[in-house]
């Protein structure tokens, strides 16, 4: 019987379907990621970079530049992303008295520090406002990705850690919302707290010279990669110690 108990639990914990179904979007992804950085490597797009940066450089007026900066605190991970995302999960922890939301919150911290940040050492590119601050880099010299910066110099502009972050951490808190509503959360309001954030955080980054647009472009495409592989994970399914059995109650099914 234990045999047959223990057989029956794992064939449950199947991966989440998400949208679009299939493996082939996440390798669409992938491959989007791995030619964007090889084409900038190759020198490819810089002088799309150049371009876009130039002119939010000489288009920035005062109230359209603080509109940015505001808009722009969307994407502060530890000031922001990442306290909501515990409240959220203590909330529902508490709510549905079970502790799989912070399998979720510790799952989606772990995926970005393992992947944002370390690809932003390796490509080793300056953010475009090096070129008017410390360490007043060419234009030219600043694009470029894979650099050779002089030590201490702002070095970990690819790709936008703001943006990547945001679809990863918004899809949570999207997520813990709908359960704690118990799926009341209307489906635009859902919509709304999950994309909006990345799609403004791409333009004010962009805008305020803190990334290059390639930066974002390829955050957007990591973003979303991460974004899929966490949902796929059947949260509720997965097996707890024994000790956690009375708070190892469903919390995705509640959204």
């Amino acid at each position: 019987m234990i045999g047959v108990r223990e057989t029956t639990s794992r064939r449950r914990v199947r991966l989440t379907p998400v949208r679009p179904a299939g493996w082939w979007f996440d390798a669409v992804l992938l491959a989007g990621f791995v030619a964007l950085t090889a084409a900038l490597a190759r020198g490819h797009l810089l002088g799309l970079d150049l371009g876009v940066s130039e002119w939010a450089f000489t288009h920035d007026p005062a109230p359209l530049y603080w509109t940015a900066r505001v808009f722009n605190l969307l994407g502060q991970g530890g000031g922001l992303l990442l306290p909501l995302s515990g409240a959220l999960a203590v909330a529902v922890a508490w709510r549905r008295r079970t502790i799989r939301p912070f399998l979720l919150v510790a799952a989606a911290l772990m995926v970005t520090m393992l992947t944002i940040g370390p690809l932003k050492l390796w490509t080793d590119r300056a953010a475009p406002t090096a070129s008017v601050k410390e360490p007043f880099l060419a234009p030219e010299e600043a694009v470029q990705i894979f650099n050779h910066l002089p030590a201490g110099a702002y070095s970990m502009s690819y790709p936008s850690g703001h943006v990547a972050n945001a679809i990863v951490w918004y899809g949570v808190i999207a997520l813990l919302l709908a359960s704690l509503t118990v799926g009341r959360l209307p489906t635009g309001l859902y919509r709304l707290v999950r994309y909006a954030p990345p799609a403004i955080l791409l333009v004010t980054t962009t805008y305020l010279n803190f990334h290059w647009l390639t930066d974002g472009l390829a955050a957007l495409l990591l973003g979303l990669l991460l974004d899929r592989i966490l949902h796929r994970v059947p949260w509720d399914d997965l097996p707890l110690p024994a000790a956690a059995r009375r708070w190892d109650h469903p919390f995705v099914r509640a959204a």
